[in-house]
């Protein structure tokens, strides 16, 4: 095979850059375009953000993710909204669902690559999605989580419980989300039977330490930036150990200890978040990282700590969108 000249080499190398088109830095202090990706706008949290947005003197545009045409060519990437181009936005604040995440995510890197701010892309969102990687990475930078073991066969159960403390343990799915797939299990016939259930159904699934102190509770912070805007203290109703406000537990307001305040901070900075709800135990050991939520509910946060969440993300993804550069071609090049 003839092998390519310098000067094709170098033409190929140039048709293989693809930039998209500048990016028009936005007003200093003036009215923004925020697109705001959701299912459905009728959604508290969805609803908030429009009216947070609005009370901000900024353009609020929801649009819903299935109904994202992304548009792929030579010339510059697209997005066009039930039959018609998207109009310049400033800044992405992505609301993606788990049923929905891998269409959301390439929705998200669409307008990544039209050098549109996001304010969490796809890396993260995916990070967080997948409890096993994010906990991998929690623990790889010294975050303490409770002990957690992954097997496959059921021939190794009996040490994958004795390795998270023995019984009761907790069995998750390693994608889910407000306390679905999350189960306790008491003895060795219900670990096995759940497992089975699992495998079978083609879910890989966590053993996970149960935390006894915790006693039916654990801690929600939300993390704007570099700080915990606000948190609770959830408690389970009777008879259920899953906290999840959505599974019936209530909620109060609490001032996180330090340490519950940098656990949270860190987690969502390794997890590669902005805005993050940051769920954790509380633990004699100190505070246990259970999950870092990508698009945190706050309806049950807002009310109990009257805290005005949606105002302080508008604020942040403003923020964002005024401090990234703009460079006179757009977005950095992608190499393909």
């Amino acid at each position: 095979m003839a092998k390519a000249s310098p000067k094709r080499a170098a033409k190929a190398n140039r048709r293989a850059r693809v930039a998209p088109p500048p990016r028009v830095a936005p007003p200093q202090g003036g009215r923004l375009s925020i697109a705001i990706l959701s299912r459905n706008r009728k959604l508290y949290s969805t609803r908030r953000l429009v009216e947070a947005a609005r009370a901000l003197g900024h353009k609020a545009l929801v649009l819903d993710t299935l109904h994202c045409n992304m548009v792929l060519s030579r010339e510059r990437p697209a997005i066009f909204y039930r039959g018609e181009e998207v109009p310049h936005v400033d800044v992405v604040i992505p609301r993606i669902g788990a049923s929905i995440t891998h269409y959301g995510l390439a929705v998200v890197n669409q307008f990544d690559m039209m050098g549109v701010p996001v304010l969490a892309n796809s890396i993260p969102i995916a990070r967080s999605r997948d409890k096993l990687r994010a906990l991998q990475l929690l623990s790889r930078f010294g975050i303490d989580i409770p002990r957690t073991v992954m097997c496959r066969y059921r021939e190794e159960v009996p040490l994958a419980v004795e390795q998270v403390g023995g019984l009761p343990c907790i069995i998750k799915l390693i994608q889910g989300t407000q306390g679905v797939g999350v189960m306790i299990a008491s003895t060795m016939e219900e670990v096995r039977g759940m497992l089975d259930t699992f495998w079978n159904l083609g879910q890989e699934i966590l053993l996970q330490e149960f935390v006894a102190e915790s006693k039916g509770r654990d801690i929600r912070a939300l993390v704007v930036g570099d700080r915990v805007v606000a948190a609770m203290r959830r408690q389970a109703r009777t008879g259920e150990f899953r906290s999840n406000i959505h599974r019936g537990g209530t909620g109060r307001a609490i001032e996180p200890t330090r340490d519950q305040g940098e656990a949270a901070v860190k987690a969502a900075r390794v997890i590669g978040l902005e805005v993050a709800g940051v769920d954790m135990l509380e633990a004699r050991s100190g505070p246990k990282i259970m999950e870092v939520n990508s698009s945190p509910g706050f309806e049950g946060l807002e009310k109990v700590t009257r805290v005005d969440i949606a105002r302080l993300y508008v604020e942040h993804a403003a923020q964002l969108a005024r401090a990234r550069p703009v460079s006179g071609t757009g977005a950095q090049h992608v190499r393909v």
